[in-house]
């Protein structure tokens, strides 16, 4: 069980009192979920339904980057070359 969890209807971290999510709960999710990205995303979806219920002046851009745009990463090589990664748990170990 994490001390990361969201505070509603503010949505910040209880654990570090960041916006939810935290760095550190993102680091937690993306353990949880390391093969699951599609489930991950869901899991995420429920909370951004969430918030946008009680954050209605949050521009929806800007809580869809904050819930689901972090799992997606572009991951740079150690040649230079990027590629996107649907998880960000896939770019671990790529050089």
């Amino acid at each position: 069980m994490t001390t990361h969890g969201p505070v509603m209807p503010v949505w910040t971290c209880g654990g570090c009192d960041m916006p939810w999510p935290s760095p550190i709960r993102k680091r937690e999710l993306r353990g949880e979920y390391p093969d699951a990205p599609v489930s991950l995303a869901l899991h995420l979806g429920a909370y951004l339904v969430q918030a946008t219920e009680d954050m209605p002046w949050t521009p929806a851009g800007v809580l869809h980057r904050r819930f689901l745009g972090w799992t997606r990463e572009v991951c740079v090589t150690g040649t230079g070359a990027r590629t996107q990664h649907r998880a960000v748990s896939s770019c671990a170990g790529r050089t």
